[in-house]
């Protein structure tokens, strides 16, 4: 895999913190020319010095034009990492869930759109699709959060399926709860929920490099979300009554 990385030009997004730094300085420690991005042009800058990297500051659906050309025309790894942790439920403003579905969905197809051509005249490409465990399972107090989750998570199973013969690899990462600053804004459910398990930022990376030297799809940080997502689809009624009490702990707890 670190042959494969080495020399390699990479974009992350949401690179300013998080499992996004985390991701920029492996992928620079093996060797790879990292654009940083991030909405925050200061933090962009601060992780592409510590790297070596490139700041590539902006909104992530439109710089893969810029991010092109800070690589020397090529993107070879996309990680669309960037994505918003929007609580609330059915009755969140719609602003709260077109946000959430621009950033958590419409930046990867926009990406994807904007890369593919080039990937298939070549013949290879990567895009590393950062979902979370919600995307597989849900998460309680957030439905714009576990619906767009959903949402990415579908898109990068369908890249995988319809280009994985043509040479495009596609990783769904899919973590629970990490100690980043966006678990900090998810309050007492993720307290409850995230907080117990919740795991460093570079494990997630060092996840993502296990995952891609098996050529997996799905990278699971935390392996338990396997069997509850086996649990989710084998019945999915006593999983949901297990989600609810759950639920009912949390609206009890106050």
């Amino acid at each position: 895999m670190v042959e494969a990385v080495r020399g390699a030009g990479v974009v992350v997004t949401g690179a300013g913190g998080g499992i996004g730094a985390a991701l920029a300085r492996r992928f620079a420690a093996e060797g790879a020319r990292v654009v940083v991005n991030d909405l925050d042009a200061d933090r962009a800058k601060a992780v592409a010095e510590e790297i070596g990297g490139t700041a590539v500051p902006g909104d992530a659906s439109a710089i893969i034009t810029d991010a092109r050309e800070a690589l020397g025309g090529t993107v070879d790894v996309y990680c669309a990492n960037a994505g918003v942790g929007s609580g609330g439920s059915e009755a969140a403003d719609e602003s709260v869930w077109a946000l959430a579905w621009d950033v958590n969905v419409m930046a990867h197809v926009r990406a994807a759109h904007a890369l593919i051509p080039d990937w298939l005249e070549r013949g290879s490409g990567r895009f590393v699709s950062t979902v979370s465990a919600a995307g597989l399972l849900t998460m309680i107090g957030a439905a714009p959060y576990s619906v767009t989750k959903h949402g990415a998570y579908a898109f990068a199973e369908w890249l995988s399926l319809t280009y994985r013969h043509r040479g495009i690899k596609v990783h769904a990462i899919c973590p629970q709860g990490v100690r980043t600053d966006m678990l900090d804004a998810t309050g007492s459910a993720g307290d409850l929920v995230l907080k117990p398990t919740a795991i460093e930022p570079r494990d997630v990376a060092d996840a993502l490099f296990a995952g891609m030297a098996e050529d997996r799809f799905l990278i699971l940080p935390h392996p338990e979300v396997a069997g509850y997502y086996r649990a989710r689809a084998g019945d999915p009624d006593r999983w949901l009554t297990t989600m609810n009490h759950i639920q009912q702990k949390w609206e009890a707890a106050g």
